[in-house]
């Protein structure tokens, strides 16, 4: 059960100061009856907005594929936004909407978007090690040898402390390799490819866990259950 005011603001149709003349002019109802106190408690698979369910009541987990040219951040002063490809209501959902990590902005693949700060934090810390497999195209052949130098856990980056865990890499193609990583440094694919003397030309992130990203076309997003990872 939840305050009808504290629903319809929560997910971001209107302020709770908004829902009282929401209610007023008839948009919500709740048991198909208009209702009249934005302070009454209602369950949401009840309540109907302009005829409509409520939008993701209980949270949202969404796959979407990130297309290359847009940022993971929320300030529009960076560039064109993955937030810019959601319903526009969803930027005032509170929790907000947060990408699961990041992929750089000239980076594509399967990106992650959540309002559940605890799945957020189960999927991006180390100590949980959920694999993250990306596909790399470089500049230059690719030796043999990297694929024990990646798994060695000894490659050591450019201004850190310690070396990277042991990576998964297998080669492709002269040019393109599957990079699995378990960590999330800054830029690390990019940069584990540049310690060995290489410039990473693309990468597209195909998997997430044991999400594949599969056919979803560049720039669109379809909903998970949110136990997806439970």
């Amino acid at each position: 059960m939840r305050r009808l005011d504290q629903l319809l603001a929560s997910l971001g149709y209107c302020s709770r100061r908004e829902a009282r003349a929401w209610l007023a002019a008839g948009r919500v109802t709740v048991g198909g009856q208009p209702a009249d106190d934005p302070g009454a408690n209602a369950d949401p698979a009840a309540v109907r907005i302009d005829g409509e369910p409520p939008d993701h009541p209980d949270g949202l987990l969404l796959m979407m594929h990130k297309p290359t040219g847009v940022v993971c951040s929320h300030d529009g002063r960076e560039g064109p936004r993955v937030y810019d490809l959601l319903p526009p209501r969803w930027a005032a959902r509170h929790p907000p909407v947060t990408s699961v990590g990041w992929l750089d902005k000239d980076t594509s693949g399967l990106l992650l978007l959540t309002d559940q700060s605890r799945l957020v934090h189960r999927l991006t810390s180390p100590r949980h090690k959920v694999p993250k497999v990306y596909r790399a195209t470089l500049d230059r052949d690719l030796a043999s040898d990297l694929v024990a130098r990646f798994a060695s856990g000894t490659l050591q980056l450019d201004g850190e402390i310690g070396p990277c865990a042991p990576a998964g890499l297998k080669i492709i193609s002269d040019r393109e390799a599957e990079l699995t990583l378990t960590e999330g440094k800054y830029h690390q694919a990019r940069r584990m490819f540049a310690a060995c003397g290489l410039t990473v030309l693309t990468l597209h992130r195909t998997h997430f866990g044991p999400l594949p990203l599969e056919e979803l076309p560049a720039g669109e997003w379809r909903g998970l259950p949110l136990n997806y990872f439970d």
